[in-house]
């Protein structure tokens, strides 16, 4: 996660001297689109198109084809291999039925371990720590019954103010499994007063004098709402000090940024695929388990898919548990979810992920910095609702999210933002996360989406 020698706002201001333009002129997104080295990447996805967009307004589009796509951190674009590969597998079942099994590149009693391969290099783990199953949740609970095991010192689980609610909703129902007073063992560490995102010194405090009472740390990687990525080995290293399990949800965090699993030494993880591994909606998830812990931690639910290979189908109902992460699962591989993760995860393997962080830092970048000129022209008198960025300003503590809050009723700025084929989202209480993409966004994504936004921003201003 070092970051680049030469900071966003630094290469675009150099950028426009070069090309002696102002920093906020067009052509310096069309130069660096035109250098960037990932950009063909855009053709392996398919880009929703204006007129398909439920809310558009094709008058308020200016001819445009495709939609200004920056919703990655909630569902990624569907790769264009993923249809080819779904087909291959239905064909396979037409022609050849209950063989299927054992033939083919994807041999359906193995298609999971097929993949996973494809999976070390994106979450920095060994195949032996690292299993594709289930849903997030569904995992997250799996990984709960095995790691919380919590005594009268140590009862409590440590996570953050405002986690994902699926987040919240498992731990909270592990602690009432255990019975266990949920307001007591539900340990919840809030941002200051009056700011948005949580402070490191503040998590390394409540560990250091609560930790001996803590049973497990359970953090987001990347929060959901805010886009704040969290220092995971410095909270995976204080934790394990103080003799806690440390386990994150990488949702937001896988695909998006380096990640290193396995050498900070993080004891368990679990990830969707949905989001910036672009599976598919409800697509197959992933957990990882660290290899120091192949024989100590064992799943607290097993199943016939956790049993040995060899030996699985003597059938004799004498359990052969596969040692470490490969043992948590369950049931035989959901093919049509292996397909889609199949094709998502080869072209991460073209593009690697050092790759990917280095374009989305100086991606984001470019939008934090258009964004902040706009406003600055606003501050310093031209009249109009100001953009607000929640999300931390160092590269270090972000991934490709960036959150906004607006001095104006953020409702309609997200529903003209729609009109326009503008795809993004909103969050309770107030935001807009907006996340260019390095696979396949580009700078002129990002330079298009300001001016709709500063549009939109100006329209409201005149209309009020």
């Amino acid at each position: 996660m070092e970051p680049p020698l030469e900071l966003p706002t630094d290469t675009v201001q150099r950028l426009a001297a070069a090309l002696q333009c102002h920093p906020t002129d067009e052509r310096v997104a069309l130069h660096l689109d035109e250098k960037d080295e990932l950009k063909h990447f855009k053709e392996y996805f398919h880009i929703p198109k204006m007129k398909d967009l439920p809310p558009i307004d094709l008058s308020l589009v200016n001819g445009e084809e495709n939609a200004i796509y920056l919703l990655g951190n909630s569902l990624g674009l569907q790769p264009k291999m993923v249809k080819t590969y779904i087909e291959e597998e239905l064909d396979k079942w037409a022609k050849v039925g209950s063989y299927g099994h054992d033939v083919g590149k994807r041999p359906w009693i193995t298609g999971d371990e097929c993949i996973v391969g494809l999976m070390t290099d994106i979450v920095g783990a060994s195949e032996k720590e690292i299993a594709l199953m289930n849903a997030l949740t569904v995992n997250l609970h799996l990984l709960l019954l095995s790691f919380f095991k919590p005594t009268p010192k140590r009862y409590k689980i440590l996570l953050e103010a405002k986690a994902f609610p699926s987040d919240h909703y498992a731990i909270e129902s592990q602690l009432q499994l255990h019975g266990l007073n949920v307001e007591r063992s539900m340990r919840i560490i809030k941002p200051r007063e009056g700011e948005e995102t949580l402070r490191m010194e503040d998590i390394l405090e409540v560990i250091e004098k609560e930790g001996e009472s803590i049973a497990v740390i359970m953090f987001g990687g990347v929060h959901f709402y805010s886009g704040q990525l969290l220092d995971i080995p410095a909270i995976t290293k204080a934790g394990q000090a103080k003799g806690c399990f440390v386990g994150f949800d990488l949702a937001h965090a896988v695909g998006n940024v380096e990640l290193h699993l396995h050498d900070w030494g993080v004891d368990f993880a679990c990830w969707c695929s949905y989001k910036y591994l672009n599976s598919g909606a409800g697509g197959l998830a992933g957990i990882f388990v660290h290899e120091k812990h192949a024989y100590t931690i064992k799943p607290a639910l097993v199943g016939w898919f956790g049993h040995e290979l060899s030996t699985r189908f003597e059938m004799d109902n004498k359990l052969q548990l596969i040692p470490g992460v490969t043992g948590f699962r369950i049931s035989n591989p959901p093919m049509l979810l292996v397909c889609s993760l199949h094709a998502s995860l080869e072209i991460f393997r073209q593009a690697t992920m050092k790759a990917l962080r280095k374009k989305s830092i100086l991606l984001t970048g470019y939008l934090e910095y258009l964004i902040e000129q706009h406003s600055r022209t606003r501050t310093a008198g031209a009249k109009g609702p100001i953009v607000h960025i929640i999300t931390p300003a160092r590269i270090q503590e972000r991934g490709c999210q960036l959150t906004l809050t607006f001095s104006i009723p953020r409702t309609n700025v997200f529903q003209e933002l729609e009109k326009r084929g503008v795809v993004c989202d909103k969050r309770e209480p107030d935001g807009i996360r907006v996340a260019p993409v390095p696979l396949y966004n580009s700078f002129h994504d990002v330079y298009k989406f300001v001016n709709v936004l500063m549009s939109v921003l100006n329209s409201t201003t005149q209309n009020e």
